[in-house]
């Protein structure tokens, strides 16, 4: 992939994120399913919490907040994802070396 495809795919990611607060306040389809059949308090708590329910923490307007979180989670995947993309390229480029008799 190039540096345009991922320009194109960031631009869109963040065109959605800035469009999140519109979304729907309803349960999503699994909380729906798990109210419905009733096994919605055998859930879970998890271990920790980053940013509890997509809200970026200190920030008054939930609007901006939610806008906020979806940034720095589009940006920590876009990051662990360029991080193994780079480490296979560079283990592509030494399997390709040693295959070669250097």
């Amino acid at each position: 992939m190039g540096k345009k495809e991922l320009c194109i795919g960031l631009g869109v990611s963040m065109l959605l994120v800035a469009l999140a607060p519109l979304a729907s306040s309803l349960p999503d389809g699994l909380e729906w399913v798990a109210e419905q059949f009733g096994f919605m308090d055998r859930a879970l708590e998890p271990m920790y919490r980053v940013m509890p329910d997509y809200v970026f923490p200190g920030v008054r307007s939930e609007a901006l907040a939610t806008i906020l979180s979806g940034v720095v989670g589009v940006a920590l995947v876009t990051g662990l994802l360029a991080t193994v993309a780079a480490l296979l390229q560079r283990a592509r480029t030494r399997a390709r070396g040693a295959g070669s008799g250097r």
